[in-house]
């Protein structure tokens, strides 16, 4: 008798003689022509490198959370989604394995960069900030602490990395790699969706310090792409808890970094098998932030 889709941990998609056009960090990626299959494996990265140990439920935490936020906020921004539940030949053969993490979306020509919304200093831009009182070039009031609540939310877009991490950069430099009227289109999408999903998560318990979208072009219209306020693109901070004065317990991959820095590895590959203990909390984080946010348990 096979697993449950729910009971199924998915490190690698193996389909017989289908080839993923990409293996991301989490994504396995699969062209069906003018449509992409994306399937979240339970891989999980930390500091730039796979884990040999995936975490169970997380990639159907991210698909299902995506699909959440990619339905509430529609009416900003038009998104890839087509479907979730039905798969194309060959892949309904796989129906059960491809449940609950996969989606089936249109294909658009992504944009060269991340758009990224702070609300709060932290991460890249509490170093930012540290080095030059500024975050990607803009000024910030003096005295901020680490994970201080900005005066307003402030866009800093980033190149996207094949590898490693990916740079901040100034929006000029953004406006010249997309186009000025373009840049300031996903900005102001961008500074949209977050306002709506802060305002969304706060009365949940959970504060949305950061996040950063995709968008692509199909036709001329601008798409939200990728994937939608997961705890892999953003920090979910429990407001309960929030201190200002260094850095907040997130919901994420947290307890995977600690034990990381705790056994001081290198930070380079291959990473290290994670321990039982490790695996456990860091899913109970993922399936937390899922049930505070959608107001039920993960299927």
């Amino acid at each position: 008798m096979s697993a449950s889709p729910a009971m199924r941990v998915i490190r690698e998609t193996h389909f017989d003689g289908i080839e993923p056009a990409a293996r991301g960090k989490v994504r396995d990626i699969y062209d069906l022509g003018d449509k992409l299959l994306i399937v979240a494996t339970d891989r999980l990265s930390a500091f730039d490198v796979v884990m040999p140990t995936p975490i169970p439920d997380k990639g159907r935490v991210l698909t299902q959370l995506s699909l959440f936020w990619f339905d509430l906020l529609k009416d900003v921004v038009p998104n890839h989604v087509l479907s979730s539940t039905e798969f194309p030949a060959p892949f309904d053969r796989y129906a059960d394995e491809l449940a609950g993490r996969s989606m089936v979306v249109r294909k658009t020509q992504p944009l060269p960069i991340e758009c990224v919304v702070r609300g709060y200093v932290s991460g890249s831009g509490w170093k930012d900030y540290r080095a030059t009182g500024k975050i990607c070039g803009i000024d910030l009031p003096a005295g901020l602490l680490e994970s201080s609540k900005l005066p307003e939310p402030i866009f800093t877009p980033a190149t996207k990395a094949a590898t490693g991490h990916d740079e901040n950069i100034p929006f000029e430099r953004a406006a010249a790699m997309v186009g000025k009227e373009l840049a300031e289109k996903v900005r102001r999408i961008s500074l949209e969706i977050y306002r709506r999903a802060s305002e969304y998560a706060a009365p949940c318990g959970i504060l949305l310090a950061d996040t950063k979208f995709e968008f692509g072009l199909l036709k001329g219209e601008l798409i939200w792409i990728d994937e939608a306020l997961t705890p892999d693109s953003s920090r979910f901070w429990p407001a309960a808890q929030y201190k200002p004065g260094g850095p907040q317990p997130s919901y994420d991959k947290q307890f995977v970094r600690d034990y990381l820095e705790r056994i001081q590895w290198p930070k380079t590959p291959p990473g290290p098998e994670l321990p039982p203990d490790v695996v456990a909390s860091t899913r109970a984080k993922y399936r937390e932030a899922y049930r505070l946010l959608t107001g039920r348990e993960l299927d």
